[in-house]
């Protein structure tokens, strides 16, 4: 026993060695520690170690934060997370633990003092941790005393402006300068912007022994310097969120022991080195937020350690390779918002490790893999690319982590796959802007389900909503809009959905039926949007205490706005959508609640108009019946509104002054009602946020008065439709975004507006009906500039002169063909709103056949010159044929003559075309004939001669195109022409003008001619001639019989002598023949070509018995007797 216990004791020393047990702590380290604990401020109910210093514990080696050495000397303290708040003076206790190694006072709350200086006295530390301490101001430069640091780290999560730590004097350099031994470095968002651009060499020339280098948000200038590729031994480099302007150095890509390279928001440029893909060590790559860089992906080394790769919002392009199957270790795929393109691999179906994918916003194509393997998956981000096809419902088979899915704004065809409504574990389902088609399945357990969002809106989906949709308890946004979804649904079904906010059935084929009272048990909404579901009356909506947006609109509800509509979501209601049903007026009384958004449009509203609420920023009421006046104090209720529009109603009275108080409009549409007076001038004078002035249409009067301001913003200007006079403002240059500028029917005296010459964004000029005059010739300093002119009317006024053959070389846009422009197809509109692509649509009327066609939405494609009703004479400009994208031409009632010019043939795109009532001369020209597309055509009074020409188009045009030219003849007219009127082509009017003979046609004639004689000749007048044409044409006309299925026999002349003697030799060999012939189909005889012709079904051969083949040879008679006939003729049936 006394051995064993002598062994055991023996033993003690060597046991406190292997386990490292701590001696007994000293008594002046706690001491020290108790006055430590005594002098920092912190919350013991939420501490976790100090409160818990108990000085009646004898030994403090014991202490929760607290470890000590073998000689009970206090060597690590960690402090961290336990809410210390106020500053640590210089005498602190802190400071007489002399022999700290490791110091850990992380994420308390220091209250932005500066670091004590008395740091620096804890020369043992090896490994000290500040960070996010909310320290403030300068790092002491006496912590470059700590020269056995290893470990340093004052980083921040959050840079903290004025209130950062800094690196100024001390710089970076110079605190370094001595930590020859450091290993790892975390100064996040600590400013080092003094360091400027020499920050490598100050990091390379000291540390040579850095593993982790860690300079986030440090405000760092670039470029990187080559010294930085000395730091062999970094594993870890994070230099994110430096304005570095720099592209990744090629080094990089030999750091060996690299695991982590981020290098997120730097401003990098240049093409990324992908020789750093392929570090086999290399675990985290992030260069996101770098839209300069460049690049694209090259094969991954075989089992690479990539776990997590993110290149999102780069301009890295091209395809994923197949090889990224490779990475068995990865976990995480950021690529959205880059330029990648091409098919997702199918490789990644064995990426089993994965946990999140997101390769949204890029321009992926094709199918999309499996991720039946991926099991641990809980993101899918697919959304924003051109994916297509079915996608199998095996493909997300039994993926219990999954948690996200998001297939927006694809080409995804076919059923949406069933799998996804067997997963509990899902909360958001979002595949809307595809082409799913086909039936909804339903949820396999719906009160088990997690799903919160169901997103399937503006898909071509069929059928009846599912029930088990209405069980999903935890539903909190449902989105089912813009498909062909049927079946009635009665509003008490969505009592099951207690946690639905957001509701949008809108655009389908379904009908809603509203219950008759108010539903106690009803979703609290947020949104209900209802548009389109064949409403018949308004829900019953007092229950709705949280409803702030309301869409009714396109449905049948008829009668009165009921007060509780306006009193939904007990006054918050923000956004009122009642546009297009059957409202008659609002039930009394009422009062308008505090909206944004207030839509009452395309009804049968009448009396006076709402006043809109002053927080309201979009009011409609256009195409009603409204007949009040505007109210004086309009304006003050558009205080922050930037749409309104009550166009087409029955408005009488003035424009109140008042409305230009509305400041921030930018569309303000009164057109198409009867208001009179003036134009206020504040409305001239309006600031750049009015993009849009529509007063088309009323009744007003006098000049336009005031002038528009020189940060004029006006997109469109609307006047027409009034009896407006005067000059056109000649401030109106300053408006040199004007698209559309409309001033047609009103009483305006001018000249042609040669000084809008240098606005280069006019599209759209309607002058017609007014009393403009003078030459449209402007001089070499006002000749126009119109490049994006498409329409241009300026019919009806009393302008005269030529027209100028130049200005057709300035519209660019009619010289676009219809191919040229197809695929940037859009209307011409002006952006209202850019956050929700808000767009008023400009209109614009023009004339076709007498007739006014209102162009609701105009197509940029859409190009028309109208000119008629003027004064205008001269030859019209051949130059017209330059505007091949020109669909309607209107020059009537003019005084034009000359001809036609034959470059209008080039107008490819021509659907309209008047000349009617000029004094046009000469023919009409052949090339029109080529207009495919014309459809009204009109050349009527005029001087016109000649055949009218036929083919194509002009076959359906009728007397009326042409009437009042007594020179023409031909159909459709009733005129006939005479040898004369004939249309001869060029080159032979040419010839007959010669007034002599084409003897270069003659001899070639006369060439060919002999040539054939010295060929057939002989043929025709020797019998050998003749024998040997007849051997060779026999054996052309056999090969051609075969393949028709005919059998052939060859002709033979009957010549008196030798040819009687033939036959009768060869007698024998016709009795066999005849023998054979006889088993022969009766219907595949044989003739003689010349006299034989197929029926039409190619069967069966027809003689014509009347025929004769040879001069030499009579007619023979059908009454002969089969024996004879073989030997009087070969042509006969056998």
């Amino acid at each position: 026993m006394r051995t064993h216990l002598c062994f055991q004791i023996f033993l003690i020393p060597i046991y406190l060695i292997l386990f490292g047990v701590s001696a007994t702590c000293q008594s002046d380290q706690q001491s020290i520690l108790i006055q430590l604990k005594n002098e920092l401020h912190f919350n013991s109910s939420l501490s976790s170690k100090l409160e818990y210093w108990n000085p009646n514990v004898a030994d403090c080696c014991t202490w929760l934060g607290v470890n000590c050495s073998n000689g009970g000397q206090v060597i690590s303290l960690d402090l961290s997370n336990e809410t210390i708040s106020g500053p640590i003076n210089d005498s602190s206790a802190l400071f007489r633990l002399k022999n700290l190694e490791t110091l850990n006072l992380a994420a308390n709350n220091f209250n932005f003092t500066p670091i004590p200086s008395r740091f620096g006295s804890l020369t043992s530390l090896k490994n000290l941790n500040l960070s996010n301490s909310w320290f403030s101001g300068q790092i002491p430069g006496e912590l470059s005393q700590l020269t056995n640091l290893e470990v340093l780290d004052l980083s921040s999560l959050f840079a903290l402006g004025i209130r950062s730590l800094k690196l100024e004097n001390p710089n970076l350099g110079m605190l370094v300068r001595n930590l020859t031994q450091l290993r790892v470095l975390y100064l996040d968002s600590v400013n080092i912007s003094a360091q400027k651009s020499d920050w490598c060499q100050a990091l390379s020339s000291s540390l040579l022994h850095l593993e982790v280098l860690s300079l986030s948000n440090c405000q760092l200038s670039g470029p990187f310097n080559d010294s930085l590729g000395n730091l062999q031994s970094l594993s870890v480099i994070r230099l994110a969120q430096n304005n570095l302007s720099a592209s990744v150095p090629d080094f990089f890509g030999n750091f060996t022991n690299l695991t982590v390279l981020h290098l997120g928001a730097c401003n990098l440029r240049g093409t990324f080195p992908m020789k750093i893909l392929q570090l086999k060590n290399l675990q985290i790559l992030d260069l996101s937020v770098n839209t300069n860089l460049h690049g694209s992906l090259t094969d991954f080394p075989v089992n690479g350690s990539l776990q997590s790769l993110i290149l999102s919002h780069t301009n890295l392009s091209g395809a994923i390779p197949e090889s990224i199957g490779n990475l068995k270790s990865l976990s995480r795929i950021e690529l959205p918002n880059s330029n990648f393109s091409g098919p997702i691999p199918m490789s990644m179906e064995n990426l089993t490790q994965l946990l999140y994918l997101d390769l949204s916003s890029n321009n992926f194509n094709g199918q999309i893999p499996s991720f039946q393997l991926c099991k641990n998956i809980t993101h899918i981000d697919l959304s924003h690319n051109s994916l297509s096809g079915l996608i199998p419902s095996a493909h997300f088979q039994d993926l219990q982590k999954l948690v996200f899915i998001n297939l927006r704004s694809n080409a995804f065809s076919g059923r949406v796959p069933s799998s996804l409504f067997n997963l509990s574990q899902l909360q958001k389902i979002q595949l809307s802007n595809n082409n799913f088609n086909g039936t909804l399945s339903n949820f396999s357990n719906p009160s088990a389900s997690f799903l919160d969002t169901l997103d399937l809106s503006s898909n071509n989906l069929k059928g009846e909503i599912p029930k088990s949709f209405f069980q999903l308890e935890r539903l909190n946004l449902l989105l089912l809009s813009s498909n062909n979804l049927s079946g009635m649904i009665k509003t008490k079904e969505l009592q099951g959905l207690s946690n639905l906010t957001t509701l949008d059935l809108s655009f389908n084929n379904l009908s809603i039926e509203t219950s008759p009272v108010p539903l106690p048990r009803l979703p609290k909404f947020f949104s209900l949007k209802l548009a389109s579901c064949n409403l018949q009356k308004f829900p019953k909506l007092q229950n709705q205490t949280r409803l702030i947006n309301l869409d009714l609109s396109d449905n049948k509800i008829a009668g009165e706005i009921p007060t509780y509509i306006w009193e939904a979501g007990n006054g918050g209601l923000s956004y009122l959508n009642l546009s297009r049903n059957q409202l008659t007026g609002l039930q009394e009384p009422y009062k308008v609640p505090d909206l944004a958004v207030l839509d009452l449009h395309s009804n049968r509203l009448s009396g006076a108009i709402p006043i809109p609420p002053q927080t309201a920023t979009f009011v409609d009421y256009s195409d009603n019946l409204f007949n009040s006046s505007l109210p004086e104090s309009i304006g003050e209720n558009l205080t922050f509104a930037y749409f309104f529009s009550v166009s087409n109603n029955l408005l009488t009275g003035k424009i109140p002054e008042a409305i230009c108080n509305a400041t921030y409009l930018k569309v303000l549409d009164l057109s198409s009602n009867h208001l009179t007076g003036r134009i206020p001038q504040c409305l001239i004078e309006y600031g750049g946020s009015l993009g849009v002035l529509n007063l088309g249409n009323n009744s007003l009067t006098g000049e336009i008065e005031g002038t528009f301001p020189s940060f004029c913003g006006l997109n469109t200007l609307d006047l027409h439709g009034n009896s407006l006079e005067g000059e056109l403002p000649r401030s109106l240059v300053n408006c040199n975004m004007l698209e559309v500028l409309n001033l047609g029917n009103n009483k305006i005296i001018d000249t042609y507006p040669c000084f809008l010459r240098n606005n280069t964004s006019l599209r759209v000029l309607v002058l017609r009906s007014n009393n403009f005059y003078g030459t449209v010739r402007c001089n070499e300093q006002q000749r126009n500039n119109w490049s994006k002119i498409q329409i241009i009317d300026i019919a009806h006024n009393n302008f005269n002169g030529t027209v100028p053959s130049e200005c057709f070389w300035q519209w660019d846009a009619m010289m676009m063909t219809r191919d040229d422009n197809w695929s940037s197809k859009q209307h011409l509109s002006f952006m209202v709103l850019q956050l929700n692509n808000f767009y008023y649509q400009d209109t614009v009327t023009v004339t076709i056949k007498g007739l006014e066609l209102e162009l609701v939405k105009i197509l940029t494609l859409f190009t028309s010159i109208d000119i008629s009703s003027n004064n205008f004479s001269g030859e019209i400009p051949n130059t017209i044929g330059r505007l091949s994208a020109l669909y309607m031409l209107n020059v009537s009632h003019n005084a034009f003559n000359g001809s036609i010019p034959s470059s209008i043939g080039n107008l490819s795109q021509l659907e309209s075309l008047d000349m009617s009532s000029n004094k046009l001369t000469g023919e009409i020209p052949l090339v029109l004939t080529d207009l495919s597309f014309l459809s009204v055509f009109n050349l009527s009074y005029n001087q016109l001669e000649g055949r009218i020409p036929t083919g194509s188009q002009f076959q359906t045009f009728t007397e009326t195109s042409y009437k009042g030219n007594k020179g023409l003849c031909g159909p459709p007219l009733t005129i006939r022409c005479s040898r004369s009127d004939v249309i001869v082509p060029n080159d032979t009017r040419n010839l007959e003008e010669s007034n002599g003979y084409d003897w270069q046609f003659i001899l070639t004639g006369v060439g060919f001619g002999a040539g054939a004689a010295i060929v057939i000749g002989p043929l025709v007048l020797s019998k050998q001639g003749r024998n040997f044409w007849d051997t060779y044409t026999n054996k052309i006309v056999e090969v051609i019989c075969l393949a028709l299925g005919i059998q052939y026999a060859a002709c033979v002349l009957f010549y008196q002598n030798e040819d009687d003697e033939k036959e009768t030799e060869d007698s024998d060999e016709n009795s066999d023949e005849d023998e054979f012939l006889s088993e022969l189909d009766r219907s595949k005889g044989r003739y003689c070509v010349f006299c034989t012709k197929l029926d039409f079904s190619w069967k069966e051969a027809i003689h014509d018995t009347k025929c004769t083949c040879f001069d030499r040879t009579p007619a023979l008679s059908t009454s002969v007797s089969t024996s004879s006939s073989e030997a009087e003729s070969p042509f006969t049936k056998l």
